[in-house]
């Protein structure tokens, strides 16, 4: 399901030079940004760098680029 939602066009600005550096259109960037505010907001012990991660394992567990983990 998709939605269409107003920002405002210095927001879509920001989002097209911050999503530049990850290749991203402005509009994944928004959503990325969207991702990890949810993420924050349901999550607010978790720092950002430990969100991403979260975040990158999650789309590699959905990829299949998993390995199992081994204790000692």
């Amino acid at each position: 399901m998709s939605a269409t939602v107003r920002v405002s066009e210095n927001l879509m600005c920001e989002a097209g030079i911050y999503g530049k550096s990850d290749n991203r259109s402005a509009e994944d960037q928004i959503v990325h940004w969207i991702r990890i505010g949810k993420c924050a907001e349901e999550n607010p012990d978790l720092t950002y760098e430990l969100i991403r991660e979260i975040l990158i394992g999650m789309e590699e567990l959905e990829q299949g680029k998993y390995s199992e983990y081994k204790f000692g």
